[in-house]
């Protein structure tokens, strides 16, 4: 177990911690922690922040509910900064926006990186907006039984491709099924999260089913 005396905390007895998404990597939040607020956010498995605003312990959540589930604490070579992963309930940020990091100021030539939670947020935002010549407004327009054929349809089309052996067809309407579901979800309010910890729950499932079978089964 790692001593946190060899952390390097300022004069102020505070060290920052940095606050990343597990699933996303997306940066969260950057607060700090004294040895206290360390100990308890160890302790409880949830984050546990120094208020520097208010000079008091802050349990992320603890008013909210917006509860962050800690996966890991890691220092950096210095020992003078952490990086949390957490799992998150709710926004991270207090104005409602899921990080506290979306003033941009500057954007550079590189293309970012492509993320399901970002289509995710496109999708969320033509379903609230329906703008003129999107097809995707159009889905929404239309309602849930246009998604459901679209997304019938594709699901042919992934056979159809897969059974002639044809890798690149099937990527490409495998690409166009997980849009058309993705759409769906968004029409019934279903997250990714959601279907994160529907398949985390059956990989716990089945560890402890292939467990059993290498052990003979519960004794």
């Amino acid at each position: 177990m790692f001593d946190i005396d060899q952390l390097k905390f300022d004069e102020k007895g505070l060290i920052p911690a940095i606050v990343v998404d597990a699933d996303s990597k997306k940066v969260l939040t950057l607060a700090y922690m004294n040895k206290e607020s360390l100990k308890i956010s160890m302790e409880k498995g949830l984050t546990c922040f120094w208020s520097r605003s208010r000079q008091e312990l802050w349990l992320k959540g603890e008013t909210s509910g917006n509860y962050q589930h800690i996966v890991s604490i890691t220092a950096d070579c210095d020992r003078d900064a952490l990086t949390v992963l957490v799992r998150k309930e709710g926004p991270a940020c207090h104005t409602g926006a899921d990080s506290c990091f979306f003033e941009e100021i500057y954007r550079g030539e590189e293309p970012e990186a492509f993320e399901l939670q970002g289509l995710m947020e496109l999708l969320k935002g033509r379903k609230e907006t329906l703008p003129e010549g999107s097809y995707t407004s159009y889905l929404f327009a239309k309602g849930i039984d246009k998604i459901l054929k679209k997304v019938g349809e594709e699901c042919t089309e992934v056979i159809i491709a897969a059974k002639a052996d044809d890798k690149a067809e099937t990527i490409y309407e495998v690409a166009d099924l997980c849009y058309h579901v993705m759409v769906m979800m968004v029409e019934m309010g279903i997250s990714l999260e959601d279907i994160r910890k529907e398949l985390a729950s059956r990989h716990v499932i089945d560890h402890k089913i292939k467990q059993e079978k290498m052990t003979g089964g519960a004794q």
